[in-house]
């Protein structure tokens, strides 16, 4: 075995450290970090990074594609090349982002040689389990097709993430914007579109096609030809491929043609570019349709800060940045996935509600799961390796499967410790899931690893722990030569072990033995007190290394050592995989059981993450009606932030008021405001607790927000063209359903035209029940409140002082919303008087402020019918409004039924009508 004083060292990005374990070609491992070379590898990726032979400048041994029967590859591809008609590029991504965890992208031969067509290379090390990032690299390819004809506008989509065997179909009808289709993918992040030759043919695109190669400039784009997107083809591929648990998706998915298409295309595409195939009854499949979620574009989700911070992509603050408190990179995923797609079934929302609850109040469940959920690996990884089957058998691919299969072992060792902690639940959504952890294949799929793999063989960071796990994880005697092989190892790392402390004793330094995944073993020195003769190594030691008094090299001897040792694990490794893949095929059957599992082990870490974000802040549980209505809410990030408390607002909308207009100085707070409102309807659609003293909203069927006065130098739009194209985007798409935030219109062109414009889609969205925010400097809008019952005027209050020593005015700001119309003149030369302009110049700007002013600014009245159709209007909506969702006792509901027979009466008064309502009655 290794010697205890072996110490190891890890120099880079150990690949094994990280729980997600991705092999790299030999093509691809020449110009990675050595650190990765000798790490546990994997199937998927071993066969995703295959390169097509030909037009590839990468230099190394170039690996081709084994041979396979017939209809394993398109037409035309042959021997490792593609003929440039089957798969043909149209955009050149050389421009894609070089930042750590990109995709890279390996060029192969394009159609016609202007357009060179290309193979992603997904970078698969991703971060450890306790650790996880939010966004790691793309690893989702989408397949997109258009119905012709009269079908135009239904979309069919197919997407698979190579690090989650999940085959998620789509179709929906979309508008002339293709607005859905943007978002999905937008939310997928793909790491490259594929999509009919003919939607891009002779370079006349279609718009769908012009739309997505805009908006996603950055991502690798492939044109098939249009005979692969084949509905009839693409249902045989869901019948064999589909795991027996999934099977009613049939169903569902036989008659939406164009989504099969688009799968038949994509299977074909990932069974060509991984050189595997997916295992037989191995799949999830799943349909989505486009009215499950709430829809949030693409810079509504950038302008609330949804998953990452505009000033700060590495910050925290941002809205995942408040809740992940995940353990595992499953849970992470599952939330970032719910904030920007949030649930829209009120049922389904409190029954999370209900399970965080719970979760609060019993601190033994709390902390039980939290300590068993973060143990798990990721279930989505492990289960997309073991349900392929390479098509060559390599030592990556053999270390890579021995590798899985411990990891599936330590996986499945923590079920009954989950099963445990979930056996006293009460609520509905942990029950389920504790019934589905009741699923006996899991104790079957352990028992029989267990006959095959030692007992105490378990998945361990750390290169050398995992190399020594992987190296004696088959029992012994179930193989003659295995373990004839193992004993030859152990001899190679006694000797090495013997030789350096040999060295140490001929030297008198202070030697001991490392190992490095780049170097193997080598001899680590530490100088402290040691005077080295003539203050250099002797030259025996070879490939030194320092730092500070560490020294690090190698001699001849040693160097032979190692190449021994390696070989010695490889033909360990390829003997285990002989015997590993025996013990798979036995329990090939059953291990769909972990689609389970990893649905189990993900919502109940979000779930977690939800809870522990209630125990940092106080929030609290939002219910569902036909209002928003929010006591002392709080903006969820900046109430994260360090030393910043922020002041609280109350919110009211409902159908009788559903059109808010804000008005208030800059930087008093408007935008905060509106932002804050947004954020907490998603948390609670997400099913996760406000920050608020009470909290009540209805379920929006889409978010929409026009924030911001930026250019936009990429599609060379200024401030106003910009507002103008978020703003026709929010007129053709919202529902009476929807949520608009609108923070600032018109301001990028003049006076006139901008309050003209404002006016007009104010009067536009008044049209619709939508919930709608409008903040704004034009007071001339609030003239609206006197023109539609449903408008109300309400504005950030500020407070002015006076200095005492020299009478200068300065202006406070209280961030409080109060009700009626901002009454504050000229608080841009406020804002102004806060820089270095010169006074005089600021003087002058406030006189002819004034006068301009006298003659702009509209008198803002009403007369007095108007005001008595405003109160009925009013006492219409909240008489309705109470009918539908009052819970209050008889008492209770008469006394409110008096409190509005008053607060009527009163403006009738103030309207100048002084009747009562037996008045009106008669």
């Amino acid at each position: 075995m290794i010697l205890s004083s072996t110490e190891e060292v890890t120099t880079g990005g150990d690949a094994s450290d990280s729980g997600h374990t991705w092999a790299a070609s030999p093509v691809d491992r020449a110009g990675l970090n050595e650190t990765t070379s000798h790490g546990p590898r994997s199937t998927s990726s071993a066969s995703s990074r295959q390169s097509f032979d030909g037009g590839c400048s990468s230099s190394g041994p170039r690996p081709t594609l084994a041979p396979t029967g017939p209809g394993q590859f398109p037409h035309g591809v042959t021997g490792g090349r593609i003929n440039p008609s089957v798969f043909a590029t149209t955009s050149d991504s050389s421009s894609f982002r070089s930042h750590v965890g990109t995709p890279r992208l390996r060029r192969t031969p394009g159609a016609a040689g202007t357009h060179p067509a290309q193979t992603p290379l997904t970078d698969h090390t991703a971060t450890s389990c306790s650790s996880a990032t939010t966004t790691s690299a793309a690893s989702v390819i989408v397949a997109v097709v258009e119905g012709r004809g009269l079908a135009r506008g239904e979309i069919g989509m197919a997407s698979l993430n190579l690090k989650c065997p999940e085959l998620v179909l789509c179709q929906f009808a979309d508008t002339g914007t293709y607005a859905k289709v943007i978002n999905k993918i937008h939310i997928l992040v793909p790491l490259e579109i594929l999509m009919p030759d003919t939607a891009s043919e002779k370079g006349k695109g279609t718009k769908l096609f012009k739309l997505i190669t805009e908006n996603f400039p950055c991502v690798a784009f492939t044109a098939i030809q249009r005979k692969y997107f084949n509905e009839r083809k693409g249902l045989e591929y869901i019948q064999q491929l589909c795991a027996p648990e999934f099977g009613t998706v049939l169903m569902e998915v036989q008659a939406k043609y164009y989504c099969l298409a688009a799968a038949a295309a994509l299977l074909k595409y990932l069974e060509f570019i991984q050189n595997s195939v997916y295992a037989a009854k191995s799949l999830k499949v799943s349909f989505k349709g486009s009215e499950q979620t709430t829809m949030i574009d693409s810079a509504s989700a950038t302008n609330l800060e949804l998953v990452v911070n505009n000033r700060d992509h590495r910050s925290e603050h941002s809205l995942l940045g408040v809740l992940n408190h995940t353990k595992t990179p499953g849970g992470a995923r599952r939330l970032r996935s719910n904030i920007l797609e949030p649930l829209v079934d009120v049922d389904t929302i409190n029954i999370r509600l209900d399970a965080v609850h719970e979760l609060l109040q019993d601190e033994d469940l709390f902390f039980g799961l939290k300590n068993a959920i973060g143990h798990f690996l990721d279930i989505d990884q492990l289960l997309s390796v073991l349900v392929q089957i390479p098509k060559q058998e390599t030592v990556q691919v053999a270390e890579a499967k021995i590798t899985h299969v411990i990891q599936l072992k330590h996986t499945l060792d923590l079920v009954p410790r989950l099963r445990m902690v979930l056996k006293n639940c009460n609520t509905a959504l942990l029950k389920a899931y504790s019934t589905s952890l009741e699923d006996t294949r899991f104790d079957l799929i352990l028992e029989q690893i267990k006959t095959v793999i030692n007992d105490d063989t378990t998945y361990l960071k750390g290169s050398l722990n995992m190399r020594t796990q992987k190296c004696y994880a088959v029992r012994p005697n179930v193989n003659e030569f295995l373990d004839i092989a193992r004993r030859a190892y152990t001899e190679i790392v006694d000797d090495i072990a013997g030789l350096v402390n040999q060295m140490g004793e001929k030297y008198g330094f202070p030697m001991r033995t490392s190992f490095s995944t780049a170097r193997g073993f080598f001899i680590q020195m530490k100088l402290e007190g040691v005077v080295l003769p003539g203050g250099n190594l002797p030259p025996e030691f070879i490939k030194v290394s320092k730092h500070k008094n560490n020294y690090g090299f190698t001699t001849a001897d040693l160097v032979k050592m190692n190449d021994r040792c390696e070989e010695a694990l490889r033909e360990i490794f390829h003997i285990s995989y002989v015997v590993i893949c025996q013990l798979l095929s036995t329990v090939h059957e059953h291990i769909h059981c972990l689609y389970k599992l990893s649905d189990a082990v993900s919502m109940l870490d979000m779930l977690l993450s939800l809870a522990s974000a209630c125990t940092i802040s106080d929030y609290v549980r939002p219910e569902f009606t036909d209002t928003l209505a929010i006591k002392q809410g709080r903006h969820p990030i900046l109430e994260r932030m360090a030393g910043q408390q922020p002041v609280s607002n109350n919110s009211y909308i409902s159908e009788g008021s559903n059109f808010v207009i804000i008005t208030g100085p800059n930087m008093s707070g408007k935008s905060t405001y509106l932002k804050q409102v947004a954020l907490c309807q998603i948390m609670a659609q997400i099913g996760s607790f406000v920050p608020a003293d009470y909290a009540s909203f209805r379920v929006a069927d889409q978010i929409f927000t026009r924030i911001g006065v930026d250019d936009d130098f990429e599609t060379n739009s200024s401030t106003f063209m910009l507002e103008m194209k978020e703003i026709s985007y929010i007129i053709h798409n919202a529902s009476d359903r929807s949520l608009i935030i609108i923070d600032e219109l018109g301001r990028g062109t003049g006076a006139e035209e901008g309050i003209g414009l404002c006016h007009s889609v104010c009067e536009f969205l008044l049209g619709l029940k939508a919930f709608t925010l409008f903040a704004t400097h034009f007071l001339e809008l609030c003239q609206l409140e006197s023109l539609y019952p449903n408008v109300e005027n309400q504005h950030m209050e500020v407070q002015h002082t006076r200095s005492v020593n020299n009478d200068d005015e300065s202006v406070v700001y209280t961030y409080l919303l109060s009700r009626g119309c901002s009454e504050e003149r000229h608080y841009g030369l406020r804002a102004a008087e806060m820089t270095a302009l010169p006074l005089s110049l600021i003087q002058e700007a406030k006189i002819i402020a004034s006068n301009v002013s006298q003659q702009l600014l509209a008198k803002h009245h009403s007369d007095p019918e108007t005001q008595r159709q405003r109160a009925v209007y009013h006492l219409a909506t909240r008489l309705l409004q109470a009918a539908r969702n009052s819970r209050l006792d008889p008492d209770s509901l008469r006394m409110y039924l008096k409190g509005l027979r008053k607060q009527f009466e009163a403006e009738l008064q103030a309207a100048g009508q002084p009747e009562s309502m037996d008045a009106e009655e008669e």
